[in-house]
């Protein structure tokens, strides 16, 4: 019973009836509570500001003012302020209205006595666990910051601050980094760090969408919308209502989405498809990108007043390579990591591992580096072993002259990866030498993903970084370039750049 209200909990009646406040308020004495009357919105609000309820139970249907306007006011004053809406006999769409502005409950009338008491119970003792929850929360996220995941380098304390200090206002935020720099880190920080913690944050891959589906992920649709509809489908927006909607790869978004979403983002309403009525929706957008937006906007592939709405806040991460000085933790936590997920016992690098680690430029950032050390983790047998090169030979196979070599030790380019001296068609004995026992059709397997990897790098130089062209002449669809180039964690950007700098000269 530790968690029941306490017996001096105030609950505030706002109805027009004296009736219906007489009857309310004997039945709120008789439940422990202590009683407080309005007969009018105004009246109601100003009570609030004088008595400071516990909890608000709010009529509909009031003289000067609409119940829901009420509501909303009083959620625009404290968030917190559970409110239970009275609804009249008939009137269900009220009660969808009522939750959906913020009401923690509504009940009908005419209602029974015991359920009205066990609403006002409910909406007391869950009020009083989200209270204790926040103060839970609270110093758990000053813990849980950026600089226990991603480092404690400069680079990651100003991305801190940034963080802090736009968590809390309702700004549009833009994170731009490569691919692999933690741009959903950081979007998840802004969110747990914002008034909207308590709600869901959605994550959203605009990259990852076919074209046709992505107004009904995003929107949702009605049963019967198009062909395959069988039921109705809640889209991301009315998903994160209250929350955060995190928007990825936000530059993916082809140009007739683009004017959708803005006109979301400008009314916070959405229409699902195959509906004739909008929906309010409360939320906060972030998206990221690792494409150069104002680069696209110029060349008219992404628009100009999007852009703006997007970008009321930006964040740009730093590479792997530009932060170098934060290897050494990131190393020692994914190491950490593996070993509890492997049930393994590694201890570290050597000291030539980690030269190579050191050496290497790491053009798939942080999450390359994840991905290496645990395929590392998983080739040491021994327990207690180090981290030796030959475990990081994928790594090792990867050496090419701008990731390794000087200005002053430049080798013929290759068109496979990895420079000549690990090219398997200009070198075949390195691949038979990294191989040993392997049989030919693996042999010939890794070839292939040379070549595979070597022909999407081509296509987007053709193209100029422009993927859904780069997919056309290579006869795929969008969603596998899409789900290849991050296999390959090939970025398109740096073709964009180069291209817009020719048309510059």
């Amino acid at each position: 019973m530790d968690s029941m209200p306490s017996i001096s909990a105030k609950v505030l009646i706002v109805d027009d009836l004296e009736e219906a406040r007489w009857v309310l308020s004997n039945l709120i004495r008789q439940a422990g509570f202590v009683p407080v009357m309005a007969a009018s919105g105004e009246e109601a609000l100003a009570c609030i500001r004088q008595e400071a309820p516990d909890l608000v139970l709010l009529d509909v249907g009031l003289p000067d003012m609409d119940g829901f306007e009420v509501l909303a006011r009083v959620k625009a004053n404290d968030k917190t302020v559970p409110v239970i809406m009275v609804t009249a006999n008939g009137k269900a769409h009220d009660a969808a209205r009522a939750v959906r502005a913020g009401a923690w409950d509504y009940v009908v009338k005419p209602f029974k006595n015991e359920d009205v008491v066990l609403t006002m119970r409910s909406a007391l003792e869950g009020n009083l666990l989200k209270r204790q929850v926040r103060q839970i929360l609270k110093p758990l996220r000053q813990a849980d910051s950026l600089l226990n995941t991603m480092g404690n380098s400069a680079a990651i304390q100003r991305i801190q601050s940034e963080v802090e200090r736009v968590a809390m206002t309702n700004f549009s935020v833009l994170v731009t980094g490569e691919s692999g720099t933690g741009k959903e880190l950081v979007s998840q920080a802004i969110h747990v760090r914002s008034q909207r913690a308590a709600k869901p944050f959605v994550a959203v891959d605009c990259g990852a969408i076919a074209e046709s589906l992505i107004e009904s992920e995003l929107f949702g649709h009605e049963k019967g919308s198009f062909t395959g509809a069988h039921q109705a489908k809640v889209g991301a927006f009315e998903l994160a209502d209250g929350g955060t909607i995190f928007l990825d790869e936000i530059g993916n978004l082809p140009l007739a989405m683009q004017g959708k979403l803005l006109r979301v983002l400008e009314t916070r309403r959405i229409h699902r498809i195959g509906s004739t009525n909008e929906r309010d929706v409360n939320f906060r957008v972030v998206a990221a990108t690792n494409a150069d937006l104002l680069v696209m906007v110029d060349q008219q592939t992404f628009r100009a007043d999007l852009y703006h709405r997007l970008a009321e806040y930006t964040i740009c991460l730093p590479s792997l390579r530009e932060r170098k000085e934060d290897l050494l933790f990131l190393v020692d936590r994914f190491l950490t990591q593996t070993n509890k997920e492997l049930g393994k016992q590694v201890q570290g690098l050597s000291a030539s591992a980690w030269g190579l680690i050191q050496r290497y430029n790491w053009p798939g950032n942080a999450r390359e580096l994840r991905n290496q050390l645990r395929r590392a983790v998983l080739l040491c047998d021994d327990p207690g072993e180090m981290i030796a090169p030959k475990n990081l030979g994928a790594l090792d196979a990867r050496r090419s002259p701008s990731e390794y070599l000087g200005p002053d030790q430049a080798e013929p380019p290759c068109p496979l990866d990895g420079g000549l001296r690990a090219c398997p068609l200009c070198a075949p004995a390195a691949l038979l030498a990294s191989g040993s026992s392997l049989p030919l059709k693996e042999l010939v397997g890794r070839v292939a993903v040379q070549v595979e990897r070597a022909l999407l790098l081509q296509a987007l130089e053709l193209t100029q970084g422009n993927k859904a062209h780069a997919a056309r002449l290579l006869h795929i669809d969008y969603k596998t370039i899409h789900s290849k180039l991050k296999a390959y964690e090939i970025s398109s950007t740096p073709f964009m750049r180069d291209s817009y700098k020719t048309a510059e000269r």
